[in-house]
């Protein structure tokens, strides 16, 4: 297989509308006819699916905090097998991450300088005009290890607004490749945690249309594929990102339940697993010819009181829970324990198989990578194995039991620092409320 080529389209930070542009390229170029492949950088679970949804194929996550060499060298060559172009979109700032000296920082930099990826810029150019080119050019030259090969305007005013933004970049040699107006219709709905998933916002298709559309109209897409270099890649890298925890995963899959890693899910296929999905919201209880049940996490807070009502659900699910293991990550492990207090401060009996109540009323942010020492032999490995993932929800816990003997992990931040234990073990019953990405 030759090395296909790559681009990474990042931003200087959050915001910068670098989601909108990625699936209006990746649409339109899919609509010419390229096999245009796209992957993530960092632990978002939300975006893969509008990439797959924009591109008609696949796409998966790259984090260079919690993935080892290896596994991203695996990871790009599966995207790359029948591509003709891979279009990467990064997370947060394009050098936003941990504090490490390794080149582990979880950032979107480090992917590019892994995978030799030039980086197009998106700039939200509202509120400056030339001081635009001063942040391309910090931009460019921040990390010597990374190439800033053009920028796409985004949030142009005027063409006054865009001849002065386009006079500062040429001040610094860098080629603007598009610029796009403020648009209001190109945004797509949100949530509190990001974007409205793809499969629940309305006519999707149609606003992944208009987005090529106004892509097409206002970027230079052959001068923007011609500017991708061939990825770099070790023709020996593969890795296992999570071993299967059974040979049929009975996998909750629907509206509450849909947060899981594209690379788990892809794992878990190329081990020889099947999974076999179900809908908690269907009032579905696990199959029963499964050996094992994963419930993923999603948005059970915001259908709490239809969870509670599923009682082929919730019976089947205790049931399952006494001969065969049980796990459940973040909104999953919320709906395994005793109680689920909703944003209108409605309680809601949960599967009361783990001591933990929980409450969307009272939120609270939590955010970042996890590191996991599991205390108990399980679903998710043995005793003593360590586990990579992340954290990112808005429920407390108002009421649980904190003793270790019952934990599921002790876990520390990114930077080592210890966050004590996570989670809870009963019986064959696990849960916590991150995400694992890898087993390291």
């Amino acid at each position: 297989m030759s090395a296909k080529p790559g681009l990474l389209i990042a931003a200087p930070r959050s915001g910068s509308g670098k989601t909108t542009i990625v699936l209006g390229l990746q649409r339109a170029l899919a609509r010419r006819g390229v096999r245009v492949r796209g992957v993530k950088c960092g632990p978002d679970y939300i975006d893969p699916a509008f990439h797959a949804a924009a591109t008609g194929a696949p796409s998966f996550n790259l984090d260079s905090f919690a993935m080892e060499k290896p596994m991203l060298g695996a990871i790009v060559s599966e995207a790359a097998r029948d591509a003709d172009l891979i279009l990467a979109e990064g997370s947060m700032g394009l050098f936003d991450g941990i504090r490490q000296e390794t080149g582990r920082t979880g950032a979107s930099a480090d992917i590019a300088a892994l995978f030799g990826w030039p980086v197009i810029l998106v700039l939200d150019v509202s509120g400056h005009a030339q001081s635009a080119a001063a942040v391309a050019l910090g931009c460019a030259r921040f990390d010597p290890r990374i190439a800033v090969a053009g920028v796409v305007l985004n949030k142009v005013a005027s063409e006054r607004h865009r001849r002065l933004v386009e006079d500062g970049m040429a001040r610094i040699g860098l080629p603007v490749l598009g610029a796009l107006t403020r648009n209001a219709e190109l945004t797509l709905p949100e949530r509190h945690l990001g974007l409205v998933q793809a499969g629940e916002t309305e006519e999707l298709d149609a606003r992944l249309e208009r987005l090529a559309d106004a892509v097409e109209a206002a970027i230079d897409l052959d001068g923007l594929v011609a500017l991708a270099c061939p990825t770099q890649l070790d023709r020996a890298a593969s890795a296992l990102p999570l071993p299967p925890p059974g040979q049929r995963i009975a996998l909750a899959s629907d509206r509450a339940f849909s947060f899981v890693y594209p690379h788990v899910l892809e794992g878990w296929r190329r081990a020889g697993a099947e999974t076999v999905p179900f809908s908690p919201l269907a009032d579905e209880p696990p199959p029963a010819d499964c050996d094992v049940c994963w419930l993923p996490g999603g948005y059970p807070e915001l259908h709490a009181g239809r969870i509670a009502e599923a009682r082929r659900f919730l019976e089947g699910l205790r049931l399952f829970a006494e001969s065969r293991p049980v796990h459940g990550e973040c909104g999953g492990y919320m709906v395994l324990g005793q109680s689920l207090e909703d944003g209108d401060g409605r309680v809601h009996a949960m599967a009361g198989l783990l001591p933990v109540e929980t409450s969307y009323a009272k939120r609270k942010m939590h955010l970042g990578y996890r590191v996991a020492h599991l205390l108990h032999d399980g679903a998710m490995g043995k005793a003593g194995e360590r586990l990579v993932g992340h954290e990112f929800h808005y429920a407390s816990v108002t009421r649980s039991d904190a003793g270790r003997d019952c934990a599921f992990a002790a876990i520390a931040d990114a930077e080592g620092n210890d966050l004590g234990v996570a989670g809870h073990r009963r019986g064959l019953v696990t849960g916590s409320f991150f995400h694992a990405i890898a087993r390291r």
